[in-house]
């Protein structure tokens, strides 16, 4: 088996290193190659991981390069986790709409906008690469914001699954609640990645979530930062990034107070970089917890070991809805369990959203399409509406201000932009 990491100069890097080195495959990993823009990172990831792989006892090849093409000669599996512009282009997303009274996030809103304006072209150039140089191949999508590029990924019929590490953590926390091996725990995730309900949580196929929310409602409020009441009146556990549509102002006023999360984790970065350097370090450091890339090894190699047929298995991804959440349409790619394997990952049906969820996931599914189709065309006023079908930006003018602040921000890294 071969596999590839397109931004493996990311320090998310380690989580997948642990992962190989404990052998989550379940094959034989005879290539790993780390492929990275940048030179310097790419060598001090490279340096982490073989002295990680070496204490482990991995057998295998690892491979660095800066060259796309060559990481795309003939993996299995090609995963790709970058940020387009690094951790200032994240500053930027999520300051620049605060003096507006619309919130910031790097995935959410006018942020997430601009950072899949960065991310959707170059993110499809790969596919469109991948495909031509191993069709066999499949493309595993880390990079944010994962509903969009995962969605002009599936939508352009490329052979890819998007995934995020939101409901791994779910699963995990509540197997270890439960005294159960994560593998008898599945989370029933209903609507978009990062916008998504989790309507269940089952052991061994037994409907457990209804008598945790009535009697584990403070745990539960702790763990997601929703209140008691809230997780009462939805039946449900919302995603933690639902906060942003349901208490804009609330959470306005809290980032206008703590300032961007993009300034820490800039701040992380860098000491996990400066960690990495150490030549006697051969583990993951604890820091990497703060990251906020929890379970990422495991959702990633246990997608990769499905998709290439050595762990077939039902996990929690982003793939087209064809039906399965029926008041959606067949093309919406959704954030769902999904039967995985050699295959391709295929929904599992579930129950409609109904009312205000299904509203606000067709309004986010709209604005999602309208954006890939702006980041393609490089199209100024295409892009700018697509903003304005935001939920939470209120006017179509306040999309043109803040959209053309992102714009001129983000210049050098748009070059569709500037045609």
């Amino acid at each position: 088996m071969k596999v590839s990491i397109i931004g493996a100069g990311s320090t998310y890097t380690p989580e997948l290193i642990e992962g190989i080195g404990e052998g989550r495959l379940g094959t034989p990993l005879d290539e790993l190659v780390f492929m990275d823009l940048d030179p310097a990172r790419l060598e001090i990831l490279g340096g982490l991981a073989k002295r990680m792989l070496d204490k482990a006892g991995w057998s295998g090849r690892l491979k660095l390069t800066t060259s796309r093409d060559e990481a795309l000669d003939g993996p299995d599996a090609c995963l790709v986790q970058y940020r387009i512009g690094g951790s200032a282009a994240r500053v930027k997303d999520e300051s620049i709409p605060l003096p507006h009274g619309v919130l910031g996030q790097e995935t959410v809103g006018p942020g997430g906008w601009a950072k899949a304006l960065r991310t959707v072209p170059p993110t499809i150039e790969i596919a469109e690469a991948l495909a031509t140089r191993s069709p066999k191949a499949w493309l595993l999508d880390f990079a944010n914001p994962v509903s969009m590029v995962s969605q002009a990924l599936i939508g352009a019929g490329h052979r890819a699954v998007g995934l995020c590490n939101s409901a791994i953590g779910l699963q995990r926390n509540a197997a270890k609640h439960f005294g159960v091996a994560p593998e008898r725990v599945e989370i029933e995730s209903a609507g978009l990645n990062h916008a998504a309900w989790y309507r269940e949580i089952r052991v061994d196929g037994q409907s457990k979530l209804a008598d945790l929310i009535a009697t584990e409602s403070a745990k539960l409020a702790e763990m997601t930062d929703w209140s008691e009441a809230q997780l009462r009146e939805e039946r449900a556990i919302p995603s933690y990034y639902l906060r942003y549509y349901a208490e804009p102002e609330k959470v306005l006023v809290e980032q206008r107070a703590a300032g961007t999360r993009g300034l820490e984790v800039a701040k992380i970065e860098a000491e996990l970089l400066e960690m990495y350097k150490d030549p006697t370090l051969a583990e993951k450091p604890k820091l990497l917890e703060t990251r906020g890339g929890a379970f990422y090894s495991a959702a990633a190699l246990d997608l990769i070991a499905a998709l290439t047929g050595s762990k077939p298995a039902r996990l929690v991804v982003n793939v087209r809805n064809d039906g399965a959440i029926p008041d959606l349409p067949d093309d919406q790619v959704i954030e769902v369990l999904s039967e995985v394997n050699a295959t391709g990952a295929r929904p599992i049906p579930i129950a409609s959203l109904g009312g205000a969820r299904r509203d606000l996931i067709l309004k986010l599914g709209a604005f999602g399409k309208a954006t890939i189709a702006a980041a393609l065309s490089g199209d100024r006023a295409a892009a700018i509406n697509a903003l304005a079908l935001n939920p939470l930006v209120p006017t179509h003018d306040v999309a043109e201000v803040i959209g053309g602040e992102l714009l001129a921000a983000h210049a050098a890294s748009l070059p569709r932009f500037a045609l």
